[in-house]
C-alpha cells in the first residue's frame, strides 16, 4: 500500500502549475523514458521565495514534484541545495528501486534552477571561513572535500558542461549522470549542493575553437582554455554569490609563497600545465589541498573515509568526448568528414594517401598507413592543400619554437614544457622564440608551452604553425 504521505503529495500536488514570478527553471528526463519534470523556483538573496513544477509520465513522477516544492520553498538556500532524491524519497515515505527514478529526475531539474537562480541572484553574507569545492563525482574532488574542512561552511559545486547521446555518462566528468553522482556524494559528505549549467559557454569557448583548430590544422588543447577562461572562472564568480572566500579544487598542484603556481610534489600526477592560463588574481582565491599528495595517498584517504569513489577509475578522455572517438566528434559535431590528401616526405614526393590531415597531429608515428625502411613521424600538416608531411625523427627534432599569445606572470622563464606531461627543458625566451638547449621531438602546432623558473609556473604560449 502507498504510504499517506505519497498519496497526499500524489492527490494533493503542492506548486503544479504555479507560475513564479522572476523564477529560473530547470527540466530533466526525456522521450526515451516518457517522464519529464520542469521544476521553477525564485530566491530572494538567502531562501527560496517560491517553487513550482510541471511534470508527465508515471504518478510518482509527479508526487515526486510535489514533494521536492514541498521541502525547498520557504527554505535557506544552503538548506534547499542539501535536498536530493534521498530527502524527496524520504519525504514521500520511502520508494522502491524501480520508483527512485522518479526522485532523480525531480532533483536534476530542482538542482538546475537552483544553480541557475543562485548564479544570477544568490547574495549571501561574506564569509571567511566558506570554501566553494569544485567536485566532479571523481575519488580527488571528494578528498579535496573532506580535506578542506567541510566544517567550516564547505559548499559544493559540479559543472554540466556537455550533454551528448552519443557520450558514455558513466565515464564523462561533465555528464548529467556524473552531476548525479557528484550531487550525492556531495549530501552523503554533508555539503549544500549546486549544479551550474555551462553548456552554452562550454561549447561556444572551448568545444567550438577545438574544432575550428582542427579544421586549421592545429592541434589545440582545449583542457588548458577551459581552465583558464570558462570553468574556473565561472565558478569563482559563482563563490561570490555564496559569499565563498576561496575556491577549492581536486588538482594536484601547489602554490609558491609569493602567488604563482607550483608543481605538485608528485610529479606522476601533477596537473600544473593544464592550469597555467590562469592568473594570479584567480590563483590567490583557489586552494590545492591534494598537492602534498600522491594518487595513492589520496585512494587510501577517500577508503579511510568509506567513499564508494576511492577506487573509481579514472577519465582518460577529454571529457566531451567520454565514449566517443575523435573521428566521430569531428565529423559530427565540427564536420570534419573524410576527405583524402596526401601523405608526402620533406621534398613533396607522394608516399601514400590519408582520409583528412585533421586526423593527424605532428609528432605522430602511428596510424600513418605508410611502408618504409625507417620509422616516419608527422613533421606538419597543410590544411588548405590537405597534405600530411612526414619524415624521420631526426627532421622532426628541433631546437627552436615559435609561439604566439604570450602571457608571462612572474620572472623570466629557464625552462619550458612543450606537451603535457612532457619533462621541461631548459631555455631561453627571446621575443616569440624560445631557444631549447636540446633538442625536442614534435612540438605541435596549437599545443601549449608552458614556462617555468624553478618549480613554478611562470607564464604559457601557444605554439605557433
Amino acid at each position: 500500500m502507498p504510504d499517506e504521505r505519497f498519496e497526499d503529495y500524489l492527490t494533493s500536488p503542492r506548486g503544479r502549475g504555479r507560475t513564479v514570478d522572476g523564477a529560473f527553471h530547470g527540466a530533466a528526463g526525456g522521450a526515451t523514458c516518457g517522464d519529464l519534470v520542469r521544476f521553477s523556483l525564485a530566491i530572494d538573496g538567502e531562501r527560496v521565495a517560491a517553487a513550482g513544477f510541471d511534470a508527465s509520465g508515471c504518478g510518482t513522477m509527479l508526487a515526486a514534484g510535489s514533494a521536492a516544492v514541498a521541502l525547498v520553498e520557504g527554505a535557506g538556500l544552503l538548506d534547499a541545495a542539501r535536498v536530493g532524491a534521498p530527502q524527496i524519497a524520504a519525504e514521500l515515505g520511502g520508494l522502491s528501486a524501480g520508483k527512485l527514478h522518479a526522485a532523480d529526475l525531480v532533483s536534476d531539474a530542482l538542482h538546475r534552477a537552483l544553480g541557475a537562480a543562485a548564479r544570477a541572484e544568490g547574495a549571501l553574507p561574506a564569509n571567511a571561513q566558506r570554501t566553494l569545492v569544485a567536485m566532479s563525482g571523481g575519488v580527488d574532488s571528494a578528498v579535496a572535500a573532506i580535506l578542506s574542512d567541510t566544517d567550516s561552511g564547505a559548499v559544493a559545486v559540479t559543472l554540466e558542461l556537455w550533454a551528448d547521446t552519443d557520450n558514455d555518462g558513466e565515464r564523462s566528468c561533465c555528464s548529467a549522470a556524473a552531476v548525479r553522482g557528484a550531487r550525492r556524494l556531495a549530501h552523503e559528505l554533508g555539503l549544500a549542493h549546486f549544479t551550474l549549467d555551462l553548456r552554452d559557454e562550454f561549447r561556444g569557448g572551448v568545444v567550438d575553437p577545438w574544432l575550428r583548430e582542427h579544421a586549421g590544422g592545429l592541434t589545440p588543447n582545449p583542457c588548458v582554455r577551459c581552465n583558464g577562461h570558462v570553468r574556473l572562472d565561472a565558478m569563482l564568480a559563482f563563490a561570490d554569490r555564496l559569499g565563498a572566500a576561496t575556491l577549492t579544487t581536486g588538482h594536484y598542484a601547489r602554490r609558491t609563497a609569493d602567488g604563482l603556481l607550483r608543481l605538485a610534489a608528485d610529479p606522476a600526477k601533477d596537473q600544473t600545465y593544464m592550469l597555467a592560463a590562469l592568473g594570479r588574481d584567480a590563483l590567490a582565491r583557489l586552494r590545492f589541498p591534494l598537492g602534498e599528495h600522491t594518487k595513492a595517498h589520496v585512494r587510501a584517504l577517500a577508503e579511510q573515509a568509506g567513499l564508494a569513489v576511492a577506487h573509481k577509475p579514472e577519465s582518460q578522455d577529454l571529457c566531451f568526448l567520454a565514449g566517443t572517438g575523435r573521428a566521430t566528434f569531428l565529423a559530427r559535431h565540427g564536420g570534419l568528414r573524410t576527405r583524402p590528401g596526401d601523405i608526402v616526405d620533406s621534398g613533396g614526393r607522394v608516399l601514400g594517401r590519408h582520409d583528412g590531415h585533421h586526423g593527424f597531429t605532428v609528432g605522430q608515428r602511428r596510424g600513418l598507413g605508410v611502408a618504409a625502411a625507417q620509422p616516419l613521424y608527422v613533421l606538419a600538416t597543410d590544411a588548405r592543400q590537405n597534405t600530411v608531411t612526414v619524415g624521420t625523427r631526426e627532421q622532426l627534432a628541433t631546437s627552436t619554437v615559435r609561439v604566439r599569445g604570450l602571457r608571462l606572470h612572474g620572472a623570466e622563464p629557464d625552462a619550458v614544457r612543450l606537451r603535457y606531461h612532457a619533462p621541461a627543458l631548459r631555455c631561453r625566451l627571446d621575443g616569440d622564440r624560445i631557444h631549447l638547449d636540446e633538442p625536442f621531438d614534435g612540438a605541435a602546432p596549437g599545443q601549449t608551452a608552458v614556462f617555468l623558473r624553478g618549480d613554478a609556473i611562470v607564464g604559457c604560449a601557444t605554439i605557433a604553425a
